[in-house]
This record gives structure tokens, C-alpha cells and sequence, in this order.
């Protein structure tokens, strides 16, 4: 293993949920990649998540909390180049390994990805106010 894969390994720490042997390759690389990177990259996903509600104009504050939940599910649903973004902050903390992994099951891991960040924003919603 290569340095940079090391430092990423280290990086990111332990897994997070359980793996056992009935665990599928793709719940096994959610545990053990996926969301220590999401917590790993979660300041960075608010920071960009405000940025998005700035650049937009979107007036996120008067908004109910379901309101706000709609805007963050349809942004993340409906938003491509946030969604890519959001991808890239992902994907650039893969090991080489990983990334091969990724781009054989890229459609489902990128629907785990999406409904991860989904419930990660929605459930920090009120760090989007002002």
C-alpha cells in the first residue's frame, strides 16, 4: 500500500456500523469507507450546503423546517452539480483500491451516497440559519 492510501486510512479512522460476513461487498464498503469520510468531510458538506443557499438566493430562514427539509432533499435530489460536488469531496479521499471498487458499482454506491449526505444535511438543518 502507498503512502497516500496509508495517510487516507489513517485519516479517516475506524469503520463505522457493523461488517460481518452476511454484509454485501457494497453495505461492507458504506461501513468501512463511505461514512467515516461523510464524517470525516461533514464541516466541509455545511460549509458548502450554506454557500449553495447564498450563491442561489434561496431565503432559507423564513422557511418552516419542512420547507427547509424540501430544499435540502431537492437540492441534493435534483442539483447535479451539487450532487457532483459533493461526490468529488467524497471520492477524493479514496484509496486506489477503493476507486476501482467505485467505478465497478458507481450507480449503487452514488445512491448511498446521495441518501447518506440527504440524512446528514436534514438531520443538521439548523445549522443553516443565519
Amino acid at each position: 500500500m502507498n503512502s497516500r492510501d496509508t495517510f487516507l486510512k489513517e485519516l479517516r479512522g475506524q469503520s463505522i456500523g457493523s461488517v460481518t460476513s452476511q454484509s454485501t461487498a457494497e453495505e461492507s464498503f458504506q461501513n468501512e469507507v463511505l461514512r467515516p469520510i461523510l464524517k470525516l468531510q461533514n464541516d466541509l458538506f455545511i460549509a458548502s450546503f450554506i454557500n449553495y443557499i447564498k450563491e442561489n438566493k434561496v431565503d432559507f430562514n423564513s422557511k418552516t423546517v419542512e420547507a427547509k427539509l424540501a430544499v435540502i432533499d431537492n437540492t441534493v435530489q435534483k442539483d447535479i452539480k451539487f450532487r457532483n460536488e459533493m461526490k468529488g469531496i467524497i471520492i477524493g479521499l479514496f484509496t486506489t483500491e477503493e476507486y476501482k471498487f467505485y467505478t465497478k458499482n458507481a450507480s449503487n454506491i452514488n445512491k448511498r451516497i446521495k441518501n447518506m449526505l440527504l440524512e446528514r444535511l436534514k438531520s443538521q438543518v439548523q445549522l443553516f440559519d443565519n
